[in-house]
């Protein structure tokens, strides 16, 4: 019977839903971004701390404008940041007599100096100081800057050249026709370190000196061919004739240059080559630096992403022995590996996921032996925000510790190195986003939930005691305009076991007796998990759902942020995506929400979500019946070399074929367009005409949209619309509106 219902509300759906329907859904989609943040108030728009200070300023929207606030952190207390309407008054007449509205005032590169009396930032392409006493600004003439860790310093003459001058500031260092010379800076005599140098084999411009200025450490470097990606630029719009373009685009099993840490000693001139074994089959030598001025490290990342070591280097023997070594049967994420030496103590910290789960670990430096396991769980350790050494203590992020709450949700701990013990700071079931001061003493936390509005405290560091409450957001005037709130789902996956996340977002006209088509934004890059837990009133594809779907985001298996297990199944199997489980989480939603019509179901993405959705219905043909496809790097031996072999492994196998969605198109049942940037520099355009070339080769049907100049991209205002029509046509079953009329 319910069938038959479904049956009979899908068949009279066209005939309910008039062209001048369809158009005003069209114009609440285009609408509905500015019209609900403009009606959403009392949010962080931005925090900073005050360099030198216990304070932050911060900046948020309130109905009468955005307001810019001091918090002075010792004494619990905000105030505003300035007379707003002085300062727009000032940067009027600063501009030439411009009108600045205060209510809109936008200042960027904001920075206070430390006693709050001046505030500097950018106007009209200068940056500017402005004096708080009298609200006089003026251009600052300094002469130049440069941002460093989100503050503008001085930078001076030496620093703007190759020479690296020596801690002692005596000497510098330098490279010239591949060999590293040294130079006394009062005598301006040089020296030359290294005569082996040559066009082929060369010292590179990474110089790293010994803390005491008797060494340094540079890396003799063999460079290799570096393929090039050649695009062609149809329409540019300085010229009438094409543009032929040209970037390095290293590939999967493509040769890569090798680097081979060499140390001198500036007094002697004697050199030792750190070897180890293996070390020519390298993907990158990285993070070179002194632990004493006897001794140096440098993480090795062995091509296929299966081991990775911190070896230490003898200054004065050249003899290389590993500290960490750490390997995996499956891949060591490299790009969130994390290290910090405990120089006094002898000690490393290091994270890993030897035991299935990303915890942190604690080091003997000497022996290389892991002294003691600090975090252990199900549960992961995402980042290290702090190491306070006097105290031996730690501050980090964490997600899925505290049982019964999303397990994506982020919360921020303190960890006592010696006797373990594990303070949760920042308790609210919510994700909480963290600026600390500059001694990490306190903290602004702006913690919420994709159905939580944001709460901005302020906390003690020590004990997440929260000490005044800065904002709570109001969402009040939303939804009296018709905002609904997004929907936070979970269910089984595949395995019938594990829990799988996402959110539903329903459109602003929901009507709960009718039957919605669903449509799935997907992107499972291995790098991340992608669904957001954080508040906002738009979301990616919150306006496709005002055209008459009901949307919905989905972490499933092989994305990141959860068991390492989880995390695997992505492992030289790209074709996956974590699909299985989303399709049983949407079952398991449609179950629950018959409104959910689990037999239209649409799937779009971009650039790793363009190889997922084109996949869904290359793979799932049975479930997902039309995919919308951007930039997608569709084979993983087009695309760049970092994402690809990370995931999918060298050297090159079959296993890269069968996660091809140029290899299988001619599995193609359901409906596919596919959205292209000819000037896509992230992903090669060949990747998707390589799906087309197929595809006309198999006599599929199947539209494709070529964007002109368009770089890596969703679609751009055409793309979206494009999208939405190829949704309305075959998942709603109704002609969209007749744009060229």
């Amino acid at each position: 019977m319910r069938r038959i219902i479904l049956l009979i509300g899908l068949l009279s759906l066209p005939f309910l839903i008039t062209a001048q329907d369809l158009k005003e859904k069209y114009r609440r989609a285009d609408d509905f971004s500015k019209k609900y943040n403009d009606l959403y108030y009392n949010s962080l728009l931005q925090v900073e701390n005050i360099r030198e200070t216990n304070s932050f300023w911060y900046l948020t929207n309130t109905t009468e404008g955005r307001r810019y606030y001091i918090v002075d952190a010792e004494k619990s207390e905000k105030r505003d940041a300035f007379d707003s309407s002085r300062l727009a008054d000032s940067l009027g007449v600063f501009l030439g007599d411009t009108v600045v509205d205060a209510a809109k005032l936008s200042l960027q590169a904001l920075r206070f100096d430390k006693d709050l009396k001046k505030v500097s930032f950018m106007a009209g392409g200068k940056r500017v100081d402005c004096d708080l006493d009298d609200y006089s600004i003026r251009e600052d003439r300094r002469e130049g800057f440069r941002r460093d860790d989100g503050y503008w310093q001085k930078v001076f003459q030496e620093d703007r050249k190759e020479p690296v001058k020596s801690p002692d500031g005596k000497k510098e260092a330098y490279i010239s026709e591949g060999n590293l010379w040294v130079r006394d800076i009062a005598t301006k005599a040089t020296k030359v370190l290294s005569s082996d140098g040559s066009p082929y084999e060369y010292y590179a411009s990474s110089i790293v000196w010994s803390p005491d200025s008797r060494r340094l450490v540079s890396c003799k470097y063999r460079p290799v061919g570096t393929r090039q990606l050649y695009r062609i630029e149809s329409s540019p719009t300085d010229q009438l004739q094409p543009k032929l373009s040209n970037i390095d685009y290293v590939k999967p099993g493509d040769a890569l240059p090798v680097r081979h840490p060499v140390v001198f000693d500036v007094e002697t001139g004697l050199s030792f080559r750190s070897d180890a074994p293996g070390i020519e089959n390298q993907y990158e030598i990285s993070n070179i630096e002194w632990y004493d001025s006897l001794q140096f490290t440098f993480a090795f990342n062995k091509r296929g992403h299966q081991e990775y070591i911190i070896y230490k280097t003898d200054a004065l023997s050249g003899a290389t022995a590993p500290v960490v070594h750490e390997k995996s049967p499956t891949f060591i994420y490299y790009n969130a590996v994390y290290s910090y030496f405990l120089k006094e103590a002898g000690e490393m910290l290091w994270i890993s996921e030897r035991d299935g789960w990303r915890h942190i670990y604690l080091y003997d430096f000497a022996t290389g032996a892991v002294k003691r396991q600090l975090t252990k769980g199900e549960w992961v350790v995402k980042s290290v925000v702090n190491v306070d050494t006097k105290n031996r203590t730690l501050i980090f992020k964490g997600c899925g510790r505290e049982k019964g709450e999303d397990p994506y949700l982020e919360k921020y701990y303190s960890l006592n190195i010696d006797n373990g013990k594990i303070i949760l700071l920042t308790p609210e079931n919510a994700t909480h986003l963290a600026t600390f001061d500059q001694s990490c003493a306190y903290m602004i936390d702006n913690y919420s939930r994709v159905d939580l509005p944001p709460v901005a405290v302020l906390r003690s560091a020590a004990d997440g005691k929260v000490l005044m409450t800065l904002e709570k957001a109001d969402i009040s005037k939303a939804v009296e305009a018709g905002w609904r709130m997004p929907e936070v789902f979970s269910a089984k996956g595949r395995d019938g076991k594990t829990d799988i996340w996402g959110m539903i977002i329903r459109p602003t006209d929901f009507d709960p007796a009718k039957s919605y088509p669903i449509v799935e934004y997907i992107y499972s890059g291995p790098h991340d998990s992608h669904v957001p837990k954080s508040f906002s009133a738009v979301y990616r594809c919150s306006a496709l759902a005002e055209t008459g779907f009901i949307t919905v985001l989905i972490d499933g298996m092989g994305t990141a942020n959860r068991s390492k297990a989880f995390h695997d199944v992505c492992w030289q199997n790209l074709k996956d995506a974590g699909l299985p489980d989303h399709i049983a989480w949407l079952k398991a939603a449609a179950k629950k929400y018959p409104h959910m019509d689990i037999t239209r179901v649409g799937i779009y993405g971009g650039s790793a979500g363009g190889q997922n959705s084109t996949g869904a219905v290359l793979f799932h043909p049975d479930f997902y019946k039309v995919a919308v496809s951007s930039c997608g790097c569709h084979d993983n031996r087009m695309d760049k070399i970092w994402w690809n072999e990370q995931w999918m492994g060298y050297p090159i196998g079959k296993h890269y074929e069968e996660s091809s969605n140029v290899c299988n198109a001619h599995l193609l049942q359901g409906k596919l367009m596919l959205i292209l940037g000819e000037m896509d520099d992230n992903v090669d355009p060949a990747s998707t005409l390589q799906v087309v070339d197929e595809l006309i080769k198999h006599n599929k049907e199947f539209e494709f949209v070529m964007l002109p100049g368009v770089k890596h991209t969703l679609g751009e205002t055409y793309g979206e619309r494009k999208r939405r029509d190829f949704f309305v046509r075959h998942l709603i079953g109704i002609e969209p509106p007749e744009w060229n009329r």
